[in-house]
């Protein structure tokens, strides 16, 4: 019989994406043990894996491994989860600590089970790339926040097919090779959009996704004015499928006529579920 492996974790969720977050192990493979401990009916049950390690380029990084073994640049609903893990593992922290992710070094700040995260600056924006699929053309909005993510506009959200259309957007050739997360996205009145998320590396629907919830809220303001003007400390709130409205933050300059955003904050929940052992290798 072949030995298990003990390992200890701690279940969190943020808006209703939850997170296995485990200290680093050394010699562990993570993609093999977020296959297994992340099936819900096999295992712990999770969206993905997050991991704690050390790092030389701020207090703590952060290791992002998606339910399908392969590794996420970066999360925001998971990045909120591990710093209220954070704040609650380490007695001292400073009010603003950073985190290392693939994206880059991001800021965090926490308050009971709230954290609020200052993610890297949005790129690659491409509004309106045409999206063929048999007959049909729909309107997309590109943008990466840490990860690419493509936001398109519907009405009756709540009636939405997300994984079947999301699936096909998410492996479309307009987005190759890596692939895109797909958001569809409803405009419910001023300052407020409702989204629902089709996560590269989960393959499904969550019920919410924060790097998502980020690039709805940016498009949905860039795409709500015929001409951008600055500004400071502009906001959105995001209502996710899990009902958790997420609070989205930033600044926006205009060059050349194209929209220059900066100084992006994602706020909300990072919850305690659970912990305990995982026999790993049964």
């Amino acid at each position: 019989m072949k030995k298990s492996q003990r390992i200890h974790f701690v279940k969190m969720q943020g808006a209703g994406n939850d997170f296995i977050v485990i200290d680093h192990q050394l010699g562990l493979d993570y993609a093999a043990f977020a296959k297994k401990a992340c099936d819900r009916h096999m295992g712990i049950g999770a969206d993905g894996v997050l991991v704690l390690d050390e790092s030389t380029a701020a207090e703590h990084r952060m290791r992002i491994i998606n339910a399908d073994g392969s590794e996420a640049e970066m999360c925001g609903n998971g990045a909120r989860c591990m710093a209220v893990y954070i704040a609650r593992k380490f007695a001292v922290l400073p009010e603003v600590f950073g985190i290392e992710t693939l994206a880059g070094v991001i800021r965090a700040t926490v308050d009971g089970e709230t954290a609020a995260v200052k993610l890297s600056d949005p790129k690659e924006y491409r509004p309106n790339i045409e999206i063929k699929i048999g007959d049909q053309k729909l309107s997309g909005h590109f943008i990466n926040t840490g990860v690419p993510h493509t936001i398109v506009f519907v009405e009756g959200l709540s009636e939405f097919d997300v994984n079947g259309l999301g699936r096909v957007i998410r492996q479309h050739k307009v987005f190759a090779p890596k692939g895109t997360n797909v958001n569809f996205v409803q405009k419910i009145k001023e300052g407020y959009v409702e989204l629902r998320t089709y996560e590269r590396g989960v393959e499904a629907e969550t019920l919410a996704c924060g790097t998502g919830s980020v690039a709805a809220a940016l498009v949905g303001y860039l795409q709500g004015f015929k001409e951008l003007k600055p500004a400071q400390d502009a906001n959105i709130k995001v209502v996710t499928k899990s009902g958790e409205i997420l609070d989205v933050t930033f600044d926006l300059e205009v060059k050349d006529a194209k929209p220059v955003i900066t100084n992006v904050w994602l706020k909300g929940s990072g919850k305690f579920i659970c912990k305990g052992e995982y026999y790993y290798g049964i």
